[in-house]
């Protein structure tokens, strides 16, 4: 039985410019296929060896899968971590998978195992997939074989099959088989000195593409491997640093100097480990992929130029002795390559045949050297213990190591004679040397130097001690080495312990340092002497646990780097880090925005009109950008700004027959065309202004004038008219000023003339460029203006789909997350459960679902095994409201949030598959098998791209496109008595109702009140009865109870904000057909009173609020309410009071005629103190006036059906000067993640800078420094209420009155202008 697993060949390689080439095959590869040949079974037994055998029945060379010769397979004589069993192929073979049997008939068999390579039998190194050391599983039985592809082929003559675990009621067993064919490449060997030139036949060579292929294998961290320049300035060289790839690319460069095409890219890493590494360049033009070892990165060069220039030759293994003279400080390449490739030239077979000289200096030969170093490679738990020369007066260690952590110990040893130790760590990235002394007394001397040395690269350590003498130096950098003095003793002990100490000794008290060492040692000298580590590793010498000799097992886990968008990666030995700050993303690899998708959704939110950071593809490449929103009644419109003023002129240069104006927008074209093509409609103004310059000189010229759009293509109409049509918009509308022509400037008048517009065919915007061509002869004048792009809707944000039959579902394409995956939506149901979506694979799967009515379930399978994540609810989730769901995978971890409960949250293995490979399509609201999703899915979102629902559900049995039902989720965002009205994409707030209006009905409507001034507003129109039905049912509070057939009120509510400082005066009065009335009045000491008078009593009854002065400046509220004889009044943020009409009162206020502010202007009797007050009337400002469900001022100041009930004497200015603050303080800044004031900086983006709007913390950082400038305030107001003393209207926000203000608060709200918008935008508290 063969059981094929999968290891196979995962990665889909993409070469954008030359070919596709997909290998997602998990199957075992037929034999029939090329390099799939069984080289183990014709091996003689001389090709396998063995950390051990049994005996010589259970000797490697039994080890063959599928024989039975000898015990039936290889079994050492130990079972534990140390065992391997080695093949050599007699020359070097590419691999493409490997097989493994137990020993047959047994109950020996290996259920995991490691695989390592090498060319010589020395410097082994594991076998890696997925980013890991890989583990492959074994078997379960002795005689099925288990399978695996191997992701990428492996090319080497000698493998090592290494056991980490076997079956536990027997022991180790195993025969094996490995797949692969014949490999042959000629070397080439370079010393270090050595160049091989490749000389062109014409002396120069002039490229559009270039392809450039080699392998090479190094020990050397610098060196470059090839090189060529032209005089022209172009030049290519490939080179290492830090044991890094670097490509420098120059196509040539313009005036603006050299750096401008200068090119730069780096790739990989920890290339410096003497192992074959595949890099192939392959140009076309500025497109360049650069493939290194199976990972290709794109890119594009910088400059203008398309061809490579270069000169005379290139270069392979160093530059040119005719190099340049900047560049002689580069280091040539040291090492092996092979399979030289440029441009179809095999440049190895040429130097072999010698066909191409070599230069004079060092020497080329066609084998590799190896070197003679010997690496070991220490885990968490492993210790290196060597002896040394005991009782010598001087103490001297050395050695070459890499890490990753910042912490370990490298060396431990104690002295003789119990005069103390050394311990040498690594300690936050430097190395510290303790030298404990004992003497007399205690004593310690501690020493460090370096710094970042946890780099992945080898750095060198070089200890000495003597008698009273110590020196650090590290990377043989004797100019900065740690030198001390102090008093020290030296007698060299008998062992020395690296990586860590033996179990025993853990507990020991000489050790001040407690991390073990991960990672990798190389060149040890303990005191003047090479470790021989074979014998060691032979147990000759020393001992040891837990560590591999003759392999250095480092992985760089941050290349390639998993933090997406500009995240910075960090590492340790077994993880890595991404840091997010400022990238405008969070999570574990910085993959999820934090910001809006658009401005709909801050919308949605309950976001006023204001500058916002958006990121119109989420988690795709497009960054975030900041944009202004502004949230109209029924629309929200999306504006980019760009740099270009209003009116630009253009003209009076004769030498330039075109002038090009170029608009720079605070985005990228992609980041507006993100913005332009999700939204229903956009538009962009432009104006041409003209004198005696020409616009598309229609009717039949080529136009003169033309602006470029999107993707740089010109367009030839102007604003209001559209593509395809040379016209501009007198034209379309026949009324331009010479009806010979189709625009106004196309006359060629000498007076001004104008032809402006709005663009509004999305796809060609935004307007990028343009391009004026006829201001070039005497007298020819233009003036440009273009607005900027303005958009509204998001299709994306409301783009839905109802499942009415639990079988139906919507499929699309097989999704795309292999190593990251994000999924958003929001969905509403009645259901209790029910399948979201669904992807499957082989034995992968990605899966989201309602389990229960409290549970979403976030389902997923890499390899690894199913994981699940269950958010459960405390409230139901099928309420048939919106929620939203939220789910995330990458290589870190797996999370899932629903609405705002806490993110659920699962780590991911450090060690195993990493991959999701799905094949099927992508099943939306079912999958096979279960009950299916019922209800509405609303903006589903994978990895950034939004899934077009509607469209797909127009042609799918049993779905409907869009979602009814907007207003059970979002209607309360509709405040102060708003209607949530149903809209087909999305809802709106009517505000008719209302004294407010605005989106959310937030917005107060009040208005300035001169002396003087009044407003009267009739409860019945002109001409109608006092039966009217409408008047009415206006006058009548909501509760349906009170709505009588007459118009006599039981109840009433009344609510209204106001700021002044002239007392005394009438604020509101009510009158009636009868002698009732209600009245709100300021009495000359500035306290207010509540005058009622419904019948029964000789006096009104009043309400007297003496304990506060209203005629303060101050903006304040008033809500009255009265049912029956039950009055309640609350003032400003104070609690409410309540209070009781006379029993003798009558309950009814009969017969409503009139509401007055400012004044009362009625015939008939008036109360004595009301009259008093009427002169000379009110000043100052009123807001939000409401009575009933009757709004007077919003009527005066918004046409409505309401507007001739309204009667004015003098001028009515809209002002919100007296709405009162919120008595519910706002989200503080710091915790408010949308606010911007001080987050602006923070998040990058790409263009011009765009100004904000005026700062809405003004009237905060007003309050706080009010006590430092009083003095200058108040002389601020005396000059700003001379300046209007004679003014007939007024027509600013500004309250008066700071001379009465209570506190250097109300000063500052006095005298601010901005104040009054600042209370209305910024929602700030103010006790009063």
């Amino acid at each position: 039985m063969v059981v094929v697993t999968r290891a196979g060949c995962r990665a889909a390689l993409f070469l954008w410019i030359f070919s596709s080439i997909s290998c997602r095959a998990r199957t075992a590869l037929s034999a029939s296929q090329k390099c799939d040949e069984p080289l183990v079974s014709t091996l003689p037994h001389s090709s396998f060896s063995s950390s051990s055998s049994m005996t010589s029945s259970y000797a490697p060379g039994y080890a063959k899968l599928n024989k039975r010769g000898g015990a039936g397979g290889w079994s050492p004589s130990d079972s534990d971590h140390y065992q391997w069993l080695q093949v050599d192929f007699g020359s070097r073979k590419q691999l493409s998978a490997v097989a493994t049997q137990g020993r047959y008939s047994s109950s020996d068999w290996i259920t995991q195992y490691r695989m390592l390579y090498s060319d010589t039998g020395r410097n082994w190194k594991p076998y890696h997939q997925d980013g890991n050391i890989w583990a492959f599983p074994g078997n379960t039985n002795s005689d099925s074989v288990v399978r695996h592809d191997l992701q990428h082929p492996v090319i080497a003559r000698y493998i090592r099959i290494v056991p980490l675990d076997w079956n536990g009621e027997g022991q180790i067993g195993l025969r094996i088989e490995v797949y692969g064919c014949s490999y042959w490449a000629d070397v080439i060997n370079f010393d270090g000195h050595v160049v091989l030139p490749y000389r062109f036949r014409n002396k120069k060579m002039k490229t559009l593409k270039d392809v450039i292929s080699l392998k090479f294998k190094t020990s050397e961290s610098e060196g470059v491997i090839f090189h060529g320049e032209g005089q022209q300035g172009d030049y290519i060289t490939l080179e290492l640093k830090k044991a890094k790839l670097v490509l420098n690319l120059n196509l040539g460069s313009n005036q603006l100097g050299s750096i401008y095409g200068h090119t730069s890219v780096m790739t990989g890493s920890l290339l410096d480990d003497h192992h074959w590494h595949s890099i192939m360049i392959e140009r076309h033009g500025r497109n360049i992929n650069l493939t290194l070892d199976r990972h290709i990165q794109h890119f594009r060069t910088n400059g203008e130029f398309d061809y490579l220039d270069l000169d005379y030759e290139i270069t392979f293994g160093g530059m040119p002795f005719s190099g340049k003279p900047s560049s002689n400080s580069r280091k040539n390449f040291k090492g092996c390559m092979e399979s030289i490739n440029y441009n179809g030239n095999n440049i190895t077979d040429l130097a072999k045949r010698k066909k191409l000289e070599p230069s004079n200096v060092g020497n080329l030969s066609f084998s590799c050297v190896e070197p003679h170093t010997v690496p070991v490679f220490f885990n968490a738990t492993s210790y290196l213990e060597v002896p040394g020369r005991p009782s010598q007066d001087l103490f001297s260690v050395s050695f070459l190591f890499r890490t990753w952590n910042p912490n370990g110990l490298l060396v431990f040893s104690n002295f003789a004679d119990d005069l103390g130790n050394v311990e040498i760590d690594i300690n936050e990235g430097k190395v510290s040397v303790h030298i404990n002394v004992t003497q007399v007394k205690k004593n310690r001397i501690d020493i460090s130097s370096g710094s970042g040395l946890n780099d992945g690269q080898w750095h060198e350590v070089r200890f000495l001690a003597k008698e009273n003498f110590a020196v650090l130096t590290i990377d043989g950098d004797e100019a900065s080495a740690v030198r001390t003095n102090s008093p020290l003793q030296v007698k060299t002990g008998e062992k020395y312990f690296f990586g860590g100490f033996p179990i025993q000794m853990n507990d020991s008290d000489h050790s001040l340092f407690q991390h073990s060492f991960q990672g990798c040692m190389q060149f040890i000298h303990v005191d003047d002497q090479l470790v021989d580590l074979h014998a060691v590793e032979q147990g000759q010498l020393g001992s040891f646990a837990n560590v591999t000799i003759d392999m250095c097992a480092i992985i760089d886990r941050c290349v390639p780097n998993h933090c997406e968008h500009g995240g910075k990666c960090t590492q340790t030995w077994d993880s890595f880090k991404c840091t997010c700050d400022g990238t405008g993303y969070s999570g574990a690899t910085c993959h999820n925005s934090i910001h809006e998708l658009s401005c709909e959704a801050y919308k949605h939110l309950g976001k006023t009109s204001n500058y916002y950071w958006i990121d119109p593809d989420g988690s795709g490449a497009l960054g975030p950008l900041k944009v202004y929103c502004n949230m109209t009644e029924d629309k929200v419109w999306t504006t980019v700004y760009h740099d270009l003023q209003m009116q630009t002129s253009v003209g009076g240069n004769s030498l330039e027959k075109l002038s090009v104006l170029q608009l720079n927008y605070s985005a990228t074209m992609d980041q507006i065309s993100a913005i332009t093509s999700s939204a229903e409609y956009c538009e962009q103004f432009v104006s041409y202004s003209c004198k005696m310059s020409r616009l598309l000189n229609t009717p039949e010229g080529n136009p003169y004038t033309w602006w470029v759009g999107k993707a740089n293509e010109k367009h030839y109409y102007w604003g209001g008219s559209g593509p395809g049509i040379q016209k501009c918009a007198c034209g379309i509308e026949r009324n331009c000023t010479d009806p010979k022509y189709y625009c106004n400037c196309d006359a060629d008048y000498k007076q001004w003339r104008k032809d402006a517009g709005m663009l509004s065919y999305k796809e060609h915007l935004p307007v990028s460029q343009v391009v004026v061509g006829d201001v070039d002869r005497p007298g020819s004048e233009a003036k440009i203006s273009v607005g900027p792009v303005r958009c509204q809707g998001d299709r994306n944000y409301w783009n839905a789909a109802s499942f009415v039959t639990s079988s139906s579902y919507l499929h699309f394409s097989t999704f795309q997350g292999e190593t990251s995956a994000d999924i958003s939506f929001y969905f509403k149901t009645s259901a209790s459960d029910g399948v979201f979506l669904e992807n499957l694979g082989n034995t992968d799967f990605i899966k989201l679902e309602l389990k229960s009515a409290t549970e979403v379930s976030f389902s997923f399978d890499v390899g690894n095994g199913p994981v699940e994540i269950v958010v459960r609810s405390p409230s139901q989730l099928n309420d048939d409201q919106w929620h939203r769901v939220n789910a995330e995978r990458n290589v870190k971890q797996a999370s899932l949030q629903v609405d705002q409960l806490p993110l659920e949250v699962r780590k991911a293995p450090t060690e195993g598959h990493t991959r999701l490979e799905l094949y099927s399509q992508l099943y939306v609201g079912a999958a096979g098998g279960q009950r299916g999703f019922l209800g509405c899915i609303r903006s589903l979102r994978m990895n950034g791209v939004t899934l077009d629902l509607e469209e797909r559900a127009k042609v799918t049995p049993g779905v409907k496109p869009g979602c009814s039902g907007h207003c059970t989720s979002y209607g309360m965002y509709c405040a102060n008595g708003g209607k949530c009205v149903e809209k087909y994409n999305g809802y709106s707030c009517d505000c008719s109702r209302t004294a407010y209006d605005g989106p959310f009905c937030i917005k107060d409507v009040g208005a300035f009140f001169e002396e003087g001034m009044w407003l009267r507003y009739n409860f019945h129109s002109p001409g109608t009865s006092v039966k009217d039905l409408v008047s009415r049912t206006l006058l009548s509070s909501t509760d349906p109870e009170t709505t009588a057939p007459d118009l006599n009120l039981n109840k009433e509510a009344l609510s209204f904000s106001f700021s002044t400082t002239k007392s005394p005066c009438v604020l509101l009065y009510i009158s009636s057909y009868t002698q009732d009335f209600m009245a709100v009045l300021v009495k000359p000491s500035g306290n207010l009173q509540i005058r009622y008078s419904l019948g029964g009593t000789k006096e009104p009854y009043n309400i007297d609020v003496d304990h506060r002065n209203m005629a303060n400046g101050q903006p304040h509220t008033v809500n009255i309410t009265r049912s029956g004889r039950d009055i309640v009044l609350q003032l400003d943020h104070y609690p409410p009071t309540s209070y009781s009409l006379p029993t003798a009162s009558d309950i009814q206020f009969n017969s409503p005629k009139a509401l007055f502010l400012g004044k009362v202007i009625e015939i008939g009797k008036i109360d004595q103190d009301i009259y008093k007050y009427n002169t000379p009337g009110f000043t100052g400002c009123l807001s939000r006036v409401q009575f009933n469900q009757i709004a007077p001022l919003k009527a005066a100041l918004r046409p409505t059906n309401a507007s001739s009930h309204v009667h004015i004497q003098g001028e009515l200015v809209e002002s919100n000067c007296g709405a009162s603050p919120l008595t519910i303080p706002p989200m503080s800044a710091a915790t408010d993640p949308w606010h911007l004031d001080s987050a602006s900086a923070d998040f990058p983006y790409n263009g011009q800078a765009i100004g904000d709007g005026v700062n809405r913390n003004s009237a905060i950082i007003g309050g706080v420094i009010a006590v430092v400038i009083f003095t200058i305030l108040c002389t601020l107001v005396f000059l700003i209420r001379y300046m209007f003393r004679h003014k007939g209207t007024y027509h600013t926000n500004e309250a008066k009155g700071a001379e009465s203000a209570e506190s250097a608060d109300a000063a500052i709200m006095n005298n601010d202008p901005n104040f009054t918008e600042t209370i209305d935008e910024s929602k700030k508290e103010w006790l009063i």
